[in-house]
């Protein structure tokens, strides 16, 4: 369904949008599509926060390696360095979903095949653009929990940040590494906005398609 709904999507873009006639054979009207980029920058951001959030933790049984090493680190660095990177991965996850869904509006997945999930495309689509959501919502909640934590429950104290908050942390590491694998089949055995793959389904010749 998801599929169809897509080719309509796009048939109706090529006949209503001028953009539409400038759609490469990758279906977007610029070479490289930006999410992937984005939701690169948005994993990125999200595992620099916890990680740095759960050395701050452990900060206490960590200060004589750092002064061994004659590292000039505090606690109250390591909790600032987990908050700015959070609070940067909440803005920027609004604009890997709003190209998610941009770019997966204009997608055309090439039919047949499964996923290694055991998926057809559609469904992986489906999946992939409800997690994409999800995920964004979960990451704006962990933002405001962060946020509760640095300015009122635990302002006075050294370490900034709950267990369970660090447990929640990693457990949406897994939900986004489930997430993203779903993106990567996309593109990698669906050929979703992949240019090659693209080509070579409609059975053009690369070396003669490609400049």
């Amino acid at each position: 369904m998801a599929f169809v709904a897509g080719k309509t999507a796009f048939a109706a873009l090529r006949a209503f949008t001028p953009v539409a006639d400038q759609l490469g054979p990758n279906q977007l009207p610029y070479g490289m599509p930006v999410h992937p980029n984005l939701v690169h920058f948005t994993i990125g951001l999200f595992v620099i926060a916890i990680v740095f959030d759960i050395a701050g933790a452990l900060f206490p049984l960590e200060k004589r390696l750092f002064r061994f090493l004659a590292l000039p680190v505090t606690r109250a660095g390591f909790h600032d360095v987990g908050w700015y990177n959070l609070l940067a991965c909440a803005a920027v996850s609004f604009l890997t979903v709003a190209a998610g869904f941009y770019e997966m509006l204009l997608a055309v997945p090439i039919p047949g095949g499964r996923s290694d999930f055991g998926l057809g495309s559609a469904s992986t689509m489906l999946w992939h653009g409800v997690g994409g959501v999800v995920v964004l919502l979960l990451i704006v909640a962990m933002t405001v929990w962060r946020g509760l934590q640095r300015f009122r429950w635990r302002r006075d104290l050294g370490r900034q940040v709950q267990w369970s908050y660090l447990v929640a942390g990693l457990g949406l590491f897994v939900l986004i590494g489930v997430h993203g694998t779903l993106g990567a089949q996309l593109a990698g055995e669906f050929g979703v906005h992949v240019t090659a793959d693209q080509l070579v389904a409609a059975g053009l010749n690369l070396r003669e398609a490609l400049p």
